[in-house]
């Protein structure tokens, strides 16, 4: 029984109309990237394994193939469901290093203590950067983040949650590195968000 719920689960949950669903997920991503800090809907047609939630699933589905390698955080490798789960249904190769990334998944934001130990690109190549999936429960009940950059109107305002820790230097460095860096894409509850590299924080009074 266990096996057979296992195999279900791996092979079943992913894009019943693969076309029409990715179309969908990548419009939202990409007016989520235009727009750093607004909040666009995303269809729920993914049923992954937990803990990935299905907007997460939806992003890796939609952008991974096999020339992308994901990485995983300690959350979602605690089974191989997940990792079996997305390398079915993407063909991605799953790496363990983090600068290897194509694409990396996070279930728990608040212990990913590092955002430089992903790729960050080159100078020459800033596009071969890692892109971070964060699952967050929230992108209104957490600690505001005042933004300003490329696509923002003066100023825009996100509240994520849950976050990595000291998240506010850790994006002041990031951003300190471009064209090089590394993009985060917000997965919330059937919503996406995003903070391309080009995005600043802004300090509450400046």
């Amino acid at each position: 029984m266990s096996a057979a719920t296992h195999s279900s689960t791996v092979y079943e949950g992913g894009f019943a109309d693969p076309v029409g669903a990715s179309q969908s997920v990548f419009r939202a991503l990409m007016d989520a990237m235009a727009r750093p800090g607004s909040v666009h809907a995303l269809p729920v047609v993914t049923a992954p394994p937990a803990p990935l939630t299905a907007s997460a699933a939806a992003l890796i589905a939609t952008l991974a193939d096999a020339d992308t390698p994901v990485w995983l955080d300690p959350a979602l490798n605690k089974t191989s469901a997940v990792k079996d789960w997305i390398v079915f249904h993407t063909g991605a190769p799953v790496t363990v290093h983090q600068s290897e990334a194509a694409f990396a998944l996070v279930a728990s934001p608040q212990s990913l203590s590092a955002l430089n130990g992903f790729s960050l690109g080159t100078q020459e190549f800033p596009d071969r950067s890692t892109t971070i999936i964060l699952q967050v429960s929230s992108l209104t009940d957490g600690a505001a983040l005042k933004l300003e950059g490329p696509g923002i109107k003066q100023q825009a305002s996100l509240s994520p949650d849950p976050m990595p820790p000291h998240f506010e230097a850790q994006w002041q460095a990031n951003r300190a590195a471009f064209p090089r860096g590394v993009d985060l894409i917000l997965a919330g509850r059937d919503c996406v968000a995003a903070l391309p590299r080009s995005t600043r924080l802004v300090r509450e009074g400046a």
